[in-house]
């Protein structure tokens, strides 16, 4: 059924037929875009300035646009702006059309000149999304420093390091917290370049071949508040490569938190006991009272993959795009504003997790077995002189003896050790020692004390 006049669309001046219904439910994004509204009226404030100066607009005229930009805001503020389904296809069509009403049609329609709602909505995709970006860095920034604080709160604390989730050697709870937040730096570094690369303007390029009225694209640039101008007019208005950064860029950060929530859920099962999740933070069983389940971390892993299928999606949409401005790019927005809201919310409840964490030092502390100072032992025939490659092997040796014995390496009697290698002394004892074989990994990046608290400075020299 075809009800819609095109003659009430920006576009419509060649078109005398009606717009299939389901034609304009398929063709709008007024339901999603409408978020861009402040960036939008933004752009329109700037570009009535760049008119300006080139006196296609006189001063009442620009004050008469600027004071009715400033009027159609406060409506989305407050929440009562009408929209005309017949006609409010996009933000842009909303905002122009209500500007129009507001000021009258005859200022308001120079607004649009030498512009496209092609660098438009380029233009207003890259405001919000260096805001959005510049919110991002410092909710990463915060949990950041969560880490930091709860690593330093529970120094004390051992558990048992794992490869291939098995026990592998001792370490402190602050140095496991510390792995995964140097992940979460190195997304907070990788950031910066993708707010660096948004930060280009496509405004005055037109719809595709550039502005004919000489626009000064350097001042909306910086009216803006963008870094560079983008320096093809073809490229610019079709560009969403910024979208395909921040999405990619969103895609890895989420992995880091889906692996950081598969940790917590694993050590907080009765299996572990390492930690408890907060209340705040779990939910519990329609069926069994007994249950406490990590649904925040179970979510931030399970919406990993959404992030990362809108990656790959989007990409798929650009590979074959013919040059300069396609409807296709529309594809661009949803998945991008959703990326955004799932990374920002993500971020805020890992913060709330990590920092309402019960930690179960003594539960971690059983966990450790003197099987996870083999190395150790290893490590104590080569301050004897003994090669590496043949001190694994007598360690290897000391743990096959010990659970042929059933028993721990640490109590297997020197005569049994010297049986395997004559190396061995009495001292061989202060060898089993969990705190000790911690306190050895003094270099750069290890697990002790001192190399733990380096790690937590460089965090905080990072953040200040």
């Amino acid at each position: 059924m075809a009800s819609n006049s095109a003659s009430t669309l920006l576009w419509g001046g060649r078109f005398t037929g009606a717009i299939d219904d389901l034609m304009m439910q398929f063709n709008e994004s007024l339901s999603f875009d409408k978020t861009l509204y402040k960036v939008d009226l933004q752009g329109s404030a700037t570009y009535a300035k760049g008119l300006h100066k080139l006196h296609i607009l006189d001063d009442d005229e620009l004050e008469k646009l600027l004071s009715g930009l400033k009027q159609v805001e406060k409506e989305w503020d407050d929440g009562v702006f009408k929209i005309e389904p017949k006609s409010d296809e996009d933000i842009h069509t909303a905002n122009e059309r209500r500007l129009a009403e507001l000021i009258g049609g005859q200022v308001a329609g120079k607004l649009h000149t030498g512009r496209s709602r092609n660098d438009q909505v380029a233009t207003d995709l890259r405001l919000w999304s260096g805001e959005q970006l510049d919110a991002i860095s410092t909710i990463l920034k915060d949990l950041l420093r969560v880490c930091a604080a709860q690593a330093d709160a529970n120094l004390p604390i051992l558990m048992p390091g794992y490869t291939h989730l098995q026990r592998a050697q001792p370490v402190r709870f602050s140095h496991w917290l510390l792995a995964h937040a140097t992940f979460l730096v190195g997304d907070l570094e990788r950031l910066k370049g993708v707010r660096e690369r948004t930060s280009a303007c496509p405004l005055g390029v037109g719809a595709l071949a550039g502005n004919p009225f000489g626009i000064d694209r350097d001042f909306l640039a910086k009216d803006l508040g963008f870094a560079s101008v983008h320096p093809n007019s073809l490229a610019a208005v079709a560009d969403r490569d910024f979208v395909v950064d921040i999405l990619q860029w969103a895609s890895l950060l989420m992995a880091h938190l889906s692996r950081l929530s598969e940790d917590l859920i694993l050590f907080a099962t009765a299996e572990f006991g390492f930690i408890q999740v907060a209340d705040a933070y779990s939910t519990g069983s329609s069926l069994m009272p007994q249950k406490k389940n990590p649904d925040s971390l179970e979510l931030i892993r399970g919406k990993a993959g959404r992030v990362q299928g809108q990656a790959y999606g989007f990409l798929a949409t650009l590979k074959s795009l013919p040059t300069s401005y396609n409807k296709d790019l529309q594809e661009s927005v949803e998945p991008l504003l959703d990326c955004v809201k799932t990374v920002s919310h993500c971020l805020l409840i890992m913060q709330g997790v990590i920092g309402t964490l019960g930690i179960n030092g003594d539960r971690m502390r059983a966990a450790l077995t003197a099987d996870m100072l083999a190395t150790d032992v290893a490590d104590y025939l080569v301050r004897k002189g003994v090669p590496f490659r043949q001190t694994h092997h007598i360690a290897g040796a000391v743990v096959r003896r010990a659970e042929e014995r059933s028993i721990s390496i640490s109590e297997l009697p020197l005569d049994d050790l010297k049986q395997i290698s004559d190396q061995f002394e009495a001292d061989i004892t202060e060898v089993f020692d969990f705190e000790k074989s911690v306190e050895r990994r003094t270099a750069k990046g290890g697990t002790s004390k001192s190399a733990v608290k380096a790690q937590i400075a460089a965090i905080e020299k990072l953040l200040s």
